[in-house]
């Protein structure tokens, strides 16, 4: 936002005037809020969102985790295909998303490290996206900004077999090498402990709280006790009053005081207070806590939520979203990302959360469900039902219908994808609601300021001023090398900001290098789109690669680790195959 706004200033205060006399517009930089790439993305985001939120893949994941104890290292490889092509027609995140308490999974049953599966299919998702014109929303913006110089590509599969090639070697690279390149790592949330019990405190004849207001005993315990609901006059059938729980209230032998805590926290309380400590069981019979009857969380699952950008808990603690009222779900730890802590002690509801942190909560399988259903956060795992199958359904087919008529040239994506959110919108598949949250502001907003910096480079000369320097300090290569070298520098730059941005700086560029060398434009556009897709070797290269760091606990090192080999595998391949496909010497 701040580069959009920069640039508008700029050439508000100090206008441009071309060489044929007219001058930049500022307007011209607002156009890109309703370019038809734009557009399109953000109506991919929606359909994609149908399928997350139905679950309509799920049962495909289902199939491919049935073979992980009979053939782990086949279904790795399956895994991975599978991934890469549902990544060439989908968002990555809901693959990512799916897969990854899978991976998980199976890694608990085969007794291998989680941390030799998730990052090869994490960067496998990316690899995938490159194959199609909507399989990221770069291509979709590359694709735009070139059209708009006069190269036209055309079709859904106008570049995939260059990527079906490169990318076979990078899967296989994958699947064999990269699991041994990385060392074990511990997932941050592989520690299930300590969880939070419902229970209760029998205030009994001459324990501290007799005659107390619930102020004075709630600060006998250092204010740490948390009281859910009073009981007071509980019959031998369960019948009693609850009573407010206002701080001046006193308490009367007899009553029952509702709290949830984990064990040690219980454990204090019961001795500060001089109580006997029961388990709520949700029936009418008091069972002390004892060796014989310990405490029990029944019906109770643990699940880990990812904060992605957008979201409700993003920049925000949960105290401050009401997290536990909303959600119904007890946070018992948050993992950092880009860090090894994980903090479960402490008021963990005050810690200022950022994509990438994951949340270990605990609740009832109902709790877990709604959380995942309502689409307003990144479930990674947890025990919970399967979505309705008719909307699923529904999803899947119009996802069909969306990629099948762009597929074979019958609409184009823009109009295709408008009319996939509209059937989806009015056949009920999606509320609104969740038509919105789908749509993320950094990714739109990255790629209006990545259009605007490409009209920028166009309008003032900048383009051919950088493509007259790459030329001037590449001219003694053969033609393939500056190609290659080309790709190379769109490769590292992407890994240091955004994929979009690199393709959208890149793009022009490359075309201006293609008309001074006289050679065709194509292979150089191709350059850079691969190149500003090969996010392999840092965790903030790609949004997915985020998700795959918090969840397998892997450090930056450990992408440069596999991502820089990546990188160099498919560059290589890609500077053997433009030159010979296109005809460059």
């Amino acid at each position: 936002m701040i580069i959009l706004s920069a640039l508008i200033i700029a050439f508000f205060v100090v206008p441009y005037e071309n060489e044929n006399g007219s001058y930049v517009d500022v307007r011209d930089f607002y156009q890109f809020f309703g370019n038809q790439a734009v557009i399109a993305i953000a109506a991919l985001m929606v359909v994609g969102k149908s399928l997350e939120e139905t679950g309509a893949l799920r049962s495909l994941v289902l199939l491919m985790s049935s073979g992980w104890k009979r053939r782990p290292k086949s279904t790795m490889l399956i895994t991975l295909v599978v991934a890469a092509f549902a990544s060439a027609f989908l968002n990555n995140t809901p693959i990512v998303v799916m897969l990854l308490p899978v991976l998980v999974a199976a890694a608990l049953r085969t007794h291998q490290s989680p941390t030799s599966m998730l990052m090869p299919m994490g960067l496998a998702t990316i690899i995938g996206g490159m194959a199609t014109t909507i399989g990221t929303s770069t291509n979709l913006m590359a694709v735009d900004i070139a059209a708009d110089l006069g190269l036209n590509i055309t079709g859904l599969f106008h570049f995939t077999l260059p990527v079906l090639i490169a990318g076979t070697v990078g899967i296989l690279f994958l699947w064999l090498v990269a699991p041994k390149l990385l060392p074990e790592r511990t997932p941050p949330m592989s520690d299930t402990s300590p969880r939070v019990f419902n229970a209760m405190f029998r205030v009994t004849e001459g324990s501290y709280p007799v005659g107390k207001t619930l102020s004075e005993v709630l600060a006998q315990t250092g204010n740490r006790m948390s009281v859910n609901r009073i009981q007071r006059g509980r019959g031998l059938f369960g019948e009693g009053l609850y009573i407010t729980k206002l701080p001046s209230v006193n308490m009367q032998e007899g009553d029952l005081l509702y709290v949830n805590d984990r064990p040690e926290q219980l454990k204090e309380f019961e001795e500060a207070l001089g109580l006997t400590l029961f388990t709520d069981n949700g029936t009418d019979e008091d069972i002390p806590v004892d060796e014989a009857h310990p405490l029990t969380a029944e019906g109770q699952a643990l699940a880990e939520v990812v904060v992605t950008r957008g979201s409700l808990l993003h920049q925000r603690t949960l105290n401050s979203v009401k997290f536990v009222l909303r959600y119904n779900l007890a946070p018992l730890a948050i993992h950092r990302a880009k860090t090894d802590d994980v903090d479960t002690d402490g008021d963990i509801g005050d810690v200022r959360l950022r994509s990438g942190d994951v949340i270990l909560v605990q609740g009832t399988e109902d709790s877990i469900r709604d959380l995942r259903q309502g689409g307003a956060m990144l479930v990674l795992s947890g025990k919970v039902s399967l979505p309705d199958s008719k909307l699923a359904s529904r999803a899947l087919l119009i996802s069909g219908v969306v990629i099948g008529t762009a597929a074979f040239g019958l609409l184009p994506i823009v109009v295709s994808a408008v009319v996939g959110v509209s059937l989806l919108v009015l056949t009920r598949t999606m509320s609104w609601n969740s038509v919105v949250a789908a749509l993320s502001a950094p990714v739109i907003l990255i790629i209006v300021t990545s259009l605007a910096l490409s009209l920028a480079l166009l309008k003032t000369g900048g383009a051919e001023y950088i493509a007259q320097a790459f030329v001037a300090s590449t001219q003694s290569l053969p033609t393939p090398f500056i190609l290659s070298g080309l790709m190379l520098v769109m490769a590292i730059l992407t890994n240091l900001v955004s994929n979009a941005a690199a393709a959208g700086i890149g793009t022009p560029i490359a075309l201006s290098v293609a008309q001074q060398l006289g050679a065709p434009a194509e292979p150089f556009f191709l350059a850079v789109l691969f190149g500003a897709n090969m996010s392999f070797a840092t965790p903030m290269g790609y949004q997915t690669n985020l998700l795959v760091m918090s969840a397998g606990g892997y450090k930056f090192s450990d992408f440069l680790r596999v991502g820089i080999p990546l990188t160099l595998i498919m560059w290589v391949v890609f500077s053997i195959l433009l030159p010979l496909m296109y005809g460059v010497t």
